[in-house]
């Protein structure tokens, strides 16, 4: 019996890979071309809550390791193995989840600012081409007025 994990250890190697696998799901959806700024702060903070959900799984993946390395003082070399080889493969998907997480947050936060950015351009611009439609709309000044015809000329 010494060489069996505790009940604990099944228990939390099945709530993790079975998080492993939904927060999986939730990264392999494709990622859309989104123009709404709402939208992608939605987006954005369902990925901030996945990385906090991901920090708090964090306890149970330390025990995993932990209690492995307890068992394989204790367990024969092919029992021990089986599990260093079983933690080690949860290992290798919590690190690529983990990065890839990270990964879409930044790719969303730097979508974010260019949209922010190129949302401000557009109001700049309209506001420039509203300036220059009433210019545009204005009377001419008389052929003699050389002052007004130079002030024209100078706005242009």
């Amino acid at each position: 019996f010494d060489s069996l994990p505790p009940a604990h250890y099944k228990e939390t190697m099945n709530t993790i890979l079975m998080w492993m696998q939904q927060s999986e799901t939730k990264l392999s959806m494709p990622q859309v071309a989104i123009a709404e700024y709402e939208i992608m702060e939605q987006r954005l903070r369902e990925l901030k809550a996945l990385q906090s959900s991901l920090q708090e799984q964090q306890k149970g993946l330390n025990y995993l390791s932990t209690t492995v390395e307890g068992l394989s003082r204790k367990a024969p070399a092919e029992v021990s193995q089986s599990y260093r080889s079983e933690v080690e493969v949860v290992l290798g998907r919590w690190k690529k989840l983990s990065v890839q997480l990270a990964e879409h947050c930044q790719k969303l936060e730097e979508r974010m600012t260019k949209l922010q950015r190129f949302q401000n351009d557009i109001k700049t611009l309209k506001k420039w081409m509203a300036e220059v439609d009433v210019f545009l709309k204005e009377e001419w000044p008389a052929l003699g007025d050389s002052e007004a015809l130079e002030k024209q000329l100078e706005q242009c």
